[in-house]
C-alpha cells in the first residue's frame, strides 16, 4: 500500500494511460478521483476501482478549459478535505502525421490547449491545494516525445517539450515547501489514440523501439505509483523514461 489514505487526481483517467493507472492508485491504497471529457468512460473506471475494492469518484473534465480544472480540484478538496497526489495525464495524439506547413491553426491550438495548457491549468490549482494541504506530489505525462521529436509530430512534440519545462521549473519552484513535481516519458504504448494512429497495426510504431513491442497501460502506471509515493521521495523536477530503449535510439 505505497498510496495508502492518499487523495489522488487522475486526468484523462476514463482509457489508456490514465485508466491503468488510476486502478494502480486505487490498488495502492489511495482515493482516486478521475477527471475526464467522457462521462460514460470515466464512470467506468470508477465502477472498475470499486469492484476491486478501491475508492473512486468520477468528475467532468475537459482539461484544456482552466474552469473545468479549476472545479475538479475544488470537488477534490470539498469531497475529501484536501489533495495529495495528481497524475496530469489527459491529452490527445495525432492520428496522422503531416508537417507544419500543412498544419491548420484549428488542429494546432486545439492540440496545445487540451496537452500543453490543461496541463499547466491543472498545475495551477492543484499546487494551491497542495500548499493548504502541507505537501503533496505530482506526476505529469510528457511522453517520450518530451525529449524527442518525430517529424510529422509536431504540435504533439512542443506541446510535449513544454510539459518538461513547467515540470522542471515547478520542481524548483516548490522544492522546500514538501511538493515533489516530476515528469513520466512513456514510449510508444497501446492505447485507442495509438491504435486510432495505427489502424490496430502494433508493428507500424513497434518497429521504432529498441525492445520492438509496445509499452502495455500497467506498465505505465507502474512508473506513474512510483513517482507519487514516497520511493522516489528525493526525485524532484526529473523525468523517467518508460520507453522500451527509445530515449538511446
Amino acid at each position: 500500500m505505497l498510496l495508502e489514505n492518499k487523495i489522488a487526481i487522475v486526468t484523462g483517467g476514463g482509457s489508456g494511460i490514465g485508466r491503468a493507472a488510476a486502478i494502480a492508485i486505487a490498488r495502492e491504497g489511495a482515493t482516486v478521483v478521475i477527471g475526464n471529457r467522457s462521462v460514460d468512460k470515466g464512470e467506468d473506471a470508477c465502477h472498475e476501482i470499486a469492484k476491486a475494492g478501491g475508492k473512486a469518484v468520477f468528475h467532468r473534465t475537459d482539461c484544456s478549459r482552466s474552469e473545468d480544472c479549476e472545479g475538479l480540484v475544488a470537488r477534490t478538496e470539498k469531497e475529501f478535505g484536501r489533495l495529495d497526489l495528481a497524475f496530469n495525464n489527459a491529452g490527445m495524439f495525432h492520428e496522422t502525421l503531416q508537417p507544419i506547413h500543412s498544419m491548420t491553426l484549428d488542429e494546432f491550438n486545439r492540440g496545445v490547449d487540451l496537452n500543453f495548457k490543461g496541463t499547466f491549468y491543472c498545475m495551477k490549482y492543484e499546487l494551491a491545494a497542495m500548499l493548504r494541504a502541507g505537501g503533496g506530489a505530482i506526476c505529469n505525462n510528457a511522453s517520450i516525445y518530451g525529449v524527442k521529436a518525430l517529424a510529422g509530430l509536431n504540435w504533439y512534440t512542443a506541446a510535449k517539450h513544454g510539459i518538461m519545462g513547467l515540470t522542471k521549473c515547478a520542481g524548483l519552484e516548490y522544492a522546500e515547501q514538501n511538493i515533489r513535481v516530476n515528469v513520466i516519458c512513456p514510449g510508444n504504448t497501446k492505447t485507442p489514440p495509438m491504435d486510432a494512429a495505427t489502424g490496430g497495426n502494433d508493428d507500424v510504431f513497434a518497429a521504432g523501439v529498441p525492445m520492438k513491442r509496445l509499452a502495455s497501460p500497467e506498465e505505465v502506471s507502474d512508473g506513474v505509483v512510483f513517482l507519487l509515493s514516497d520511493k522516489s521521495s528525493y526525485m524532484t523536477g526529473a523525468a523517467l523514461h518508460v520507453d522500451g530503449g527509445m530515449i538511446g535510439a
